[in-house]
């Protein structure tokens, strides 16, 4: 078997990450700040769409509060709420005890549990940072109706810049994932079979007066390093003074500001797409027919 393991460097290495995730399900309520700023900003986009879904899966589900939104939103649809990790799943099934429509699972978002063609929307807020984008993008792609949509937050490379900066300083080691490109993110999306893709990005500025804060925030969303290629020993007394000292020369003001680039993305269901075992994408001649522009119309 061709060890694969270096092309996957500053990827999360998904069982380390499912075991932090799986601490932090206690933890993580409390200090979801980010991650309930783009789940708002996100339901706030999906209500722009005129939806009647009848299933809709909420991908990465973590605790449920999306799920239990989304509930709310599509009372007649039936909602299932997937994360890979056992004790955010058993957080959901609590929080959604009484709505009737919900259903949580135990599932692998690169692996769905699901029939093709079978979902008429797909929500995913902050799942594809622990994954790999393009093996999400094509399950989604496999499952999603025609004109099924995919709506989803990530975070874009900038994410962190200071943390990266400060550890730069300090060794060459890997201390923050590799998050993925807006624009890689489009094509990787438009590769794996979904349509019309649009991604645009928003720029938020968490400010901590604590350095202590920002780690325990780290550490309780289960945020901390899981990347390939990172130092898996302890990290030394001395180490970990000197990035302190690195990021605590970065304050402005007296506060310490960290960045978050995040992205907003969506997609589409397409008919008669299928994915090879190339990688390429088949598209029938009906289908391609369908989407080209007739003669003499204006190109978007």
């Amino acid at each position: 078997m061709t060890d694969n393991s270096s092309a996957r460097v500053g990827l999360p290495e998904r069982q380390a990450a499912m075991v932090r995730l799986g601490r932090a399900s206690t933890t993580f309520d409390a200090v979801d700040a980010v991650h309930t700023e783009a789940r708002t900003r996100l339901l706030e986009r999906l209500q722009l769409f005129r939806l009647t879904p009848v299933r809709v899966v909420d991908l990465g589900s973590a605790t449920g509060k999306s799920t239990a939104e989304l509930a709310k939103l599509y009372p007649q649809a039936q909602i299932l709420a997937i994360d890979l990790s056992r004790p955010m799943v058993e957080h959901t099934r609590r929080r959604c005890l009484n709505l009737d429509t919900v259903s949580p699972l135990i599932g692998d978002a690169e692996r769905l549990p699901l029939m093709e063609s079978s979902v008429d929307l797909v929500f995913a807020n902050f799942l594809l940072p622990w994954c790999d984008p393009q093996a999400v993008f094509r399950e989604v792609a496999r499952v999603l109706r025609a004109d099924g949509l995919m709506l989803f937050t990530t975070v874009g490379p900038d994410t962190l810049q200071e943390v990266r900066r400060a550890w730069r300083e300090v060794d060459s080691d890997v201390h923050v994932h590799g998050f993925v490109d807006m624009h890689d993110l489009g094509d990787l999306a438009a590769r794996s079979g979904l349509a019309e893709p649009v991604m645009d990005v928003d720029r938020l500025q968490v400010t901590y007066g604590d350095l202590g804060r920002l780690v325990g925030d780290l550490r309780a969303t289960g945020s901390t390093n899981v990347a390939y290629g990172r130092r898996t020993q302890l990290t030394s007394a001395g180490r970990w003074r000197a990035f302190c000292e690195q990021l605590e020369a970065q304050r402005v003001e007296g506060v310490l500001s960290i960045s978050v680039e995040l992205i907003f993305g969506q997609a589409w269901g397409t008919v008669g797409m299928a994915m090879g075992g190339d990688g390429a994408v088949r598209i029938s001649a009906e289908e391609l027919a369908r989407k080209l522009p007739s003669e003499g119309a204006n190109g978007r």
